[in-house]
């Protein structure tokens, strides 16, 4: 009944208007006048501005006279505050700075490997032997020759306490035993060069050279060693968010590979804005307990930027725009029967969102009852009929 006595006005409207409008319209187009269509758009709005108006009148007298009228079902809630976090998301990459392929500091060729690809390792340990070409051999006769000399100073030096001896004699013997023992610690200095130790604990990655192989020092590389327990995640963020990424910021790192989120924190902020991309660069440190991280993987890195203990969100689905684009939702005003409401449309002003729900920041408060299902299909100062 009220949809027909609405057709029939929209009807008389319609054909009343029809020959006019369609004159008219086509007219003002060809003559260019804006103005004229711009007038004759805002007479229209008004027509069904009014047109609404007394459909809510027929409405009215519709419940007077037919109490079990079919009103359009909807759902609703309780607007509450609740915490809420923004997160600003950005793509990181996993990297470790204990990743180290290591070089020989001598030349010569790989007499020995102590370790196998895979194998745990301390700080330290011995991982390969360089032929030290008789570096050993220079050695123990350096260390018998300055026995002697020792020998030899410590008796001169004996003599001259007894008044025995010339000073000459002495200071000879100990410049020659001095000079000794420096050429001793340099060669232990060059012996030290042909053994390769690991620079911390970690795994053997990989083992480049075999066995025999020549070593050019800094250009052969000899093997890799990875500690994959001291992770960290780095990404650029843009220069925007500059004073809102502090340290100690908390931030959550999903790794889309292994299916995994981890919590974490801002540990260090770049001091220097790319001017390529206009970013700048952070680091969170990664616990990688299960070992299953690994460096190169790329993620997602989401840095708390924002948090509303008291925050009044709302589903992203039951916003509408109006032509001045300005956002709006309906509040529900109870009727004189259970479970039937009577819409309002509420102008309200948007903060940040997350992946469903946006930030109200005016317009709404804590317990208002929002209409929720069936938004879409609704007007104002309409009545409607909830469900649970």
């Amino acid at each position: 009944m009220k949809k027909l006595i609405f057709l029939l006005i929209i009807s008389f409207i319609v054909a009343s208007c029809s020959s006019e409008k369609q004159s008219s319209t086509s007219a003002l187009t060809k003559a260019k006048d804006l103005a004229s269509l711009k007038v004759q758009k805002d007479k229209k709005i008004q027509q069904m501005n009014a047109l609404k108006i007394e459909l809510n009148k027929i409405n009215q007298a519709i419940l007077t006279l037919d109490p079990d009228e079919k009103l359009p079902l909807i759902t609703s809630f309780v607007l509450t505050s609740e915490n809420f976090n923004h997160r600003l998301e950005v793509q990181g990459n996993v990297q470790t700075r204990q990743n180290v392929m290591l070089f020989p500091e001598y030349n010569g060729s790989l007499k020995q490997v102590f370790v196998k690809e895979g194998q745990i390792v301390k700080k330290g340990t011995l991982l390969a032997q360089i032929d030290d070409a008789g570096l050993k051999n220079q050695l123990e006769q350096l260390e018998i020759q300055s026995s002697l000399s020792k020998t030899i100073y410590e008796r001169y030096k004996r003599l001259w306490n007894e008044k025995i001896g010339s000073e000459i004699q002495l200071l000879e013997a100990k410049t020659r035993h001095e000079a000794q023992l420096k050429s001793i610690a340099q060669l232990k200095k060059q012996l030290q060069r042909t053994e390769i130790r690991a620079p911390f604990s970690g795994t053997i990655d990989e083992i480049f050279a075999n066995i025999g192989a020549s070593l050019i020092t800094g250009q052969t590389p000899v093997l890799r060693v990875v500690n994959l327990n001291e992770m960290y995640v780095e990404a650029n963020i843009p220069e925007r968010y500059v004073s809102e990424i502090k340290l100690g910021t908390d931030a959550i790192v999903e790794i889309p590979m292994l299916g995994k989120t981890y919590s974490t924190y801002i540990r260090q902020t770049g001091s220097f804005i790319n001017p390529n991309n206009r970013s700048f660069r952070v680091e969170a440190p990664l616990a990688n307990l299960d070992g299953t991280i690994k460096p190169n993987l790329t993620c997602r890195l989401k840095i708390k930027d924002y948090n509303n203990p008291k925050a009044l969100m709302i589903p992203i689905g039951i916003i509408k725009e109006n032509a001045n684009g300005e956002n709006y939702i309906f509040k529900l005003k109870p009727g004189n029967k259970i479970n039937v409401y009577t819409t309002e449309k509420i102008f309200i002003k948007l903060g940040k969102k997350s992946i469903d729900k946006i930030e109200v920041i005016e317009g709404l408060e804590a317990g208002t009852l929002i209409l929720n299902e069936g938004a879409l299909i609704v007007e104002d100062n309409q009545r409607v009929r909830g469900i649970r």
